[in-house]
């Protein structure tokens, strides 16, 4: 996954995974970002992402919407530039 990867939360699992619009496992919310790159893996990884108040740059976000633009703003996540 690229650095700045628009992340969803599964709500059964709580764990985090690519925003995904046409989910309905929880992912198709806007949960958060990723912070630097994550390598192909098997199984489940740490990581650092950005969940709340905070500033990201729109052109550096991967997957972003305007529905993910409005649920991250909704945790404090600022999306600076334009869309």
């Amino acid at each position: 996954l690229k650095s700045g990867t628009v992340l969803g939360k599964i709500t059964a699992s709580g764990k985090y995974v690519p925003y995904a619009t046409g989910a309905s496992n929880g992912s198709q919310v806007a949960a958060g970002i990723l912070y630097s790159p994550l390598a192909a893996a098997t199984g489940d990884v740490k990581a650092v992402g950005f969940v709340r108040s905070c500033e990201v740059i729109r052109a550096a976000l991967v997957g972003l919407d305007v529905a993910g633009d409005a649920a991250l703003k909704s945790l404090g996540v600022v999306v600076r530039g334009t869309a």
